[in-house]
């Protein structure tokens, strides 16, 4: 199973909509004061509800790093 190692928010396709859906899922590493953002020391640990916030992102916008691999990685296509 790989570990991730990094999660951010990839506006380079679309922008966050602030709707507040992964916060609802993982309010331990997502916050969403206005746009969404990734809590400092945030518990990269909870892969299943990273990717669960990562796969309901009505934006795609979170994007997901595992095993250092410098590759933006979506769940949704993704199998690790």
């Amino acid at each position: 199973m790989a570990k991730i190692t990094r999660v951010w928010l990839d506006e380079s396709e679309y922008e966050c909509t602030m709707c507040g859906s992964c916060e609802a899922v993982c309010g331990s590493v997502f916050e969403v004061p206005e746009k969404m953002v990734i809590k400092e020391g945030a518990d990269l640990s909870l892969k299943e509800e990273i990717e669960e916030a990562a796969k309901g992102c009505p934006a795609s916008t979170i994007a997901i790093e595992y095993e250092n691999s410098g590759k933006r990685n979506n769940p949704l296509i993704d199998r690790y």
